[in-house]
């Protein structure tokens, strides 16, 4: 029985969101496990402090200002890893936005920019990046996704809508891809106590009462999306595509 292979050494990754939360946690965790890294996101000072962190692991890093909605910026972070590392090995969708209204009073700009953030911008990273993976006959995507793409979230409408887009958005590039032998799969948290999500876990009561409708009894960190991407960015989930893994500490089962 061989023992299942984690190291990303020689991988080059890019994670969008990469300089805080999730995407940060995500980008650090590859780097430990051997990869280069380019973050991504509109904040240049928080990218900045994250690649330094990276490069403090002994990985090569690089920060690159992109708005993911829009396509030239995408292209432009594209074009920027190849100029540095040649390749793209690992694409890692993560940046998005919410706003928090009721479907009825959401506003048509307010749908437009969370659908055009958390849905055509993972549509646009993934198109770039799997054209560079096309022409290796290899390559990894993985969207961060929600519960709320599987279960109606009040309040979080248009952002629950896209990310259950992208669940089939991952299915689809998942058939179209393997021919190319690029792996893609999702991953659906639950509520991680980062900062984007902070209004929902913030007071003391509120969180309590969160944490008890959760069967393991706590609130997700940003690690244990880590822990998840890691393991769908190595060997050892080698056969698995076109999944979506809920990480909620069962709480829709």
């Amino acid at each position: 029985m061989t023992i299942p292979n984690f190291s990303l050494k020689g991988k080059v990754a890019i994670v969008t969101g990469g300089s805080r939360g999730i995407g940060k946690a995500i980008a650090l965790g590859f780097a430990e496990a051997g990869a280069d890294v380019v973050v991504a996101s509109r904040t240049m000072p928080d990218l900045e402090k994250a690649a330094q962190e990276i490069e403090a692991l002994g990985r090569r890093a690089l920060a690159v200002q992109t708005n993911i909605a829009v396509k030239s910026e995408v292209d432009n972070m594209v074009a920027k890893t190849l100029d540095k590392f040649g390749t793209i090995d690992i694409l890692v969708n993560n940046a998005a936005i919410n706003i928090m209204r009721p479907l009825v009073d959401l506003r048509e700009d307010g749908w437009d920019k969370v659908m055009n953030v958390d849905l055509k911008g993972y549509f646009l990273c993934s198109q770039a990046a799997a054209k560079v993976m096309m022409g290796k006959q290899r390559g990894n995507i993985i969207n961060i996704v929600s519960t709320g793409a599987a279960k109606a979230a009040p309040g979080l409408g248009a952002y629950s809508i896209a990310k259950a887009g992208v669940v089939m958005l991952t299915k689809l590039l998942a058939v179209e891809l393997a021919a190319y032998k690029i792996r893609v799969n999702a991953i659906g948290p639950y509520l991680v106590k980062t900062a984007f999500s902070l209004p929902l876990w913030s007071d003391p009561e509120t969180c309590k009462t969160v944490e008890a409708s959760i069967p393991l009894g706590r609130l997700a960190e940003a690690e244990d999306v880590m822990r998840t991407a890691l393991f769908l960015a190595s060997e050892a989930s080698s056969y698995i595509t076109g999944q979506t893994i809920f990480l909620d500490g069962g709480t829709l089962a």
